[in-house]
C-alpha cells in the first residue's frame, strides 16, 4: 500500500477512520477483499505473490497497515515479505506495543517500511528506516505515503485535507465520499515534487492521490471504521483495468469488535 489517511479517536461516533490506495504494478496477483481466516475474524486483501496484506483489521480490533519507504538504492530482492508482517499480527494474540518491541529487534531485515499497528487500546507508528522506536500516537488525523508519518509530500498533504472536509461536513462517514476523494488525480507542480531516487518522469507518475498508467497504478481503494458501538466497517473498491478503461468491483463487509 502506498497512501493511507486515518482518523484516530477525533471523529465524532468513531474510534477509527481510515482511507488508503493500494498502488502496484498491474500484473502482481492479488486477491480482493474477504475474511482471511476459517472463523471469519480477520479482514484484508491478499498478496498472492509476496504473501501477506497491505491493511487489515480484525476482531480484536487489531488494525494492521503497511506502506513502503521509497529508497531503491537501498532495495534488496532477497529480503522477506513485508506482508506477513501483517498477517502474523492479525492472526496473533499480542497487543500492539508488544508485538513492536519483537519486531524493531529484527525491523533491518526487511526493505525500508513504515507501519501503523493498533489494538482496542493504543496506536503506533513504526519505520524502519527513521532509526526511532515505535511511536505512541495521540488522537489526530494523520497521512501516510512512500516516505515518514506526516511528510509533506503534496499528495499526503491535499488527501488530509480532502479527507478532513469529507468528515466534518456530515455526523456519519460516507465511505462513498471518501472512495471519490482517493480517485483524485490533480498533479503538483515539479517543484512540489519528492525526489526518492526513481527519476523525475516517476516522481511525477506517482506524484497524485491515484495513480494510472499501462503497467503500474492505483490497484484498490479501501474505506475502513470502528465505530464507538464496536462495528467494524471495511468496504474495497478494486480498479480493473480492461481494454483502456477502469472497471470498478465493489467488496462491503462487517464483524462486530470483540468486547472485554
Amino acid at each position: 500500500m502506498c497512501l493511507l489517511f486515518f482518523s484516530y479517536r477525533t471523529t465524532p461516533g468513531y474510534r477509527l477512520v481510515v482511507a488508503a490506495n493500494r498502488d502496484e504494478f498491474l500484473i502482481r496477483p492479488t486477491a480482493p477483499l474477504a475474511f482471511l481466516d476459517p472463523d471469519e475474524t480477520i479482514l484484508g486483501g491478499l498478496d498472492l505473490q509476496g504473501g501477506g496484506t497491505w491493511l487489515g483489521i480484525n476482531s480484536a480490533q487489531r488494525f494492521a497497515a503497511i506502506t513502503n519507504y521509497r529508497d531503491p538504492a537501498a532495495n534488496r530482492p532477497e529480503a522477506p515479505s513485508r506482508g506477513r508482517i501483517l498477517t502474523e499480527y492479525l492472526a496473533g494474540d499480542a497487543g500492539a506495543g508488544e508485538y513492536l518491541q519483537t519486531l524493531a529487534e529484527n525491523g533491518a531485515r526487511y526493505n525500508g517500511f513504515n507501519l501503523i499497528l493498533g489494538d482496542a487500546a493504543e496506536f503506533f507508528y513504526y519505520s524502519n528506516k527513521n532509526g526511532s522506536p515505535p511511536i505512541k500516537l495521540r488522537p489526530g488525523f494523520y497521512g501516510l505515503s512512500n516516505h515518514l508519518l506526516d511528510s509533506p509530500w503534496p499528495k499526503v498533504a491535499r488527501g488530509k485535507e480532502l479527507l478532513r472536509r469529507c468528515m466534518v461536513e456530515t455526523a456519519r462517514v460516507d465511505a462513498q465520499k471518501l472512495l471519490t476523494v482517493l480517485e483524485d488525480r490533480e498533479r503538483p507542480s515539479d517543484a512540489g515534487l519528492p525526489d526518492t531516487g526513481v527519476g523525475l518522469e516517476w516522481e511525477r507518475l506517482l506524484s497524485p492521490i491515484f495513480i494510472d498508467s499501462p503497467s503500474y497504478g492505483t490497484r484498490s481503494s479501501a474505506v475502513i471504521t470502528v465505530s464507538e458501538e464496536g462495528i467494524i466497517s471495511f468496504t474495497e473498491k478494486t480498479h480493473h483495468r480492461l481494454g483502456g478503461k477502469i472497471e470498478p468491483q465493489y467488496v462491503h463487509l462487517t464483524m462486530s469488535a470483540e468486547t472485554g
